[in-house]
């Protein structure tokens, strides 16, 4: 089974300085690229300088992280594709319990390892930790994850298990799959983006699985942080035209009720904080999804529901996953 390992990149060379020699010397059976997203800064440079046997891809522009990714992945031949992020760091042979969970299970698309905190390495990392679900109101949470209170990791999620979405940090994929989807929607430009492909590939009865005994590290600097109100826009914006995309219509309009709330005490909390950007931000993603419903609408081709009977919102105790 012949592997990729694809790293989009904007205007990350200190990430790729720092990271890419853990890639490379711990993924000697897999070939692997830079997707170049039109960095201005001196990127190509230092791959090229550097880093002789990392195969680069230039593109003509910013496309973000889904668009990026499915153009730089037209030029990739491979039966799988690990999508990783600039700021991962590898564990030895971490590629080898992927490639066997793989091999032995051909209804399994997407997989992920377990992601950790590169700063606190005993501890899960907010993006993805050891695989993802939806709560009752659509929100995303993980095994090792609820909000954000991240769990010790103390083997407790060491064993494989199916999950309603890998994260996009370190997102392993057959290429036929990620094909066949047309890959990312484009237009999500960057956030939830594979939440929307992972529900998409399970429409096509395809899996989602982590894989327990490969883990990564993740520095998390190389995205906008949590606080950015543009990160708060993308998300609602895209979780929006996902669900419309996916659920089946009564679980649809609840989430919509749901979301609609919570989403309505956001604004009021951010106003009494004075945080008006993060106000205009979810003002703006729901105008971008009304003026958008009618195509997202068109595109309920293939239902599923993937909602959990869990809330992030009222959990405050550590959550113990089966």
């Amino acid at each position: 089974m012949t592997i990729a390992i694809a790293i989009l990149n904007y205007n990350g060379a200190e990430f790729l300085q720092e990271f890419l020699p853990s890639i490379l010397a711990h993924s000697t059976n897999a070939k692997v690229y830079v997707i170049d997203n039109k960095s201005t800064d001196n990127s190509l440079a230092v791959v090229g300088e550097t880093f002789p046997m990392v195969t680069t891809i230039a593109l003509d522009d910013n496309a973000g992280y889904a668009g990026g990714y499915n153009k730089g992945l037209q030029q990739i031949d491979a039966e799988v594709v690990c999508l990783l992020n600039s700021d991962i760091e590898v564990t030895p042979n971490w590629l080898l319990p992927i490639n066997d969970f793989l091999k032995a299970h051909p209804e399994v698309a997407v997989v992920q390892p377990k992601i950790k905190d590169l700063a606190r390495p005993d501890h899960f990392e907010y993006a993805g930790a050891a695989g993802g679900y939806l709560d009752i109101m659509g929100l995303p949470y993980c095994r090792g994850r609820v909000g954000n209170k991240c769990e010790k990791d103390n083997g407790q999620y060491d064993n494989n298990m199916q999950v309603t979405w890998a994260s996009g940090a370190c997102l392993v994929i057959r290429k036929s799959v990620f094909d066949a989807l047309n890959g990312f929607d484009a237009s999500f430009f960057m956030h939830f983006e594979e939440i929307d492909l992972c529900l998409r590939a399970q429409a096509k009865g395809h899996q989602v699985w982590a894989v327990g005994k490969s883990e990564v590290f993740h520095k998390g600097a190389a995205s906008l942080s949590k606080e950015n109100p543009r990160k708060l826009y993308y998300n609602i914006r895209n979780s929006l035209l996902t669900y419309t995309k996916t659920l089946p219509l009564m679980p649809l309009l609840w989430v919509y009720l749901a979301r609609g709330v919570f989403d309505t005490t956001l604004v009021l909390f951010f106003m009494i904080k004075l945080k008006f950007e993060h106000v205009y931000a979810i003002i703006r993603a729901y105008d971008a999804f009304f003026n958008r419903l009618s195509t997202s609408f068109s595109q309920r081709k293939h239902k599923l529901n993937p909602i959990k009977l869990f809330s992030v919102l009222l959990s405050f105790k550590k959550i113990k996953f089966k």
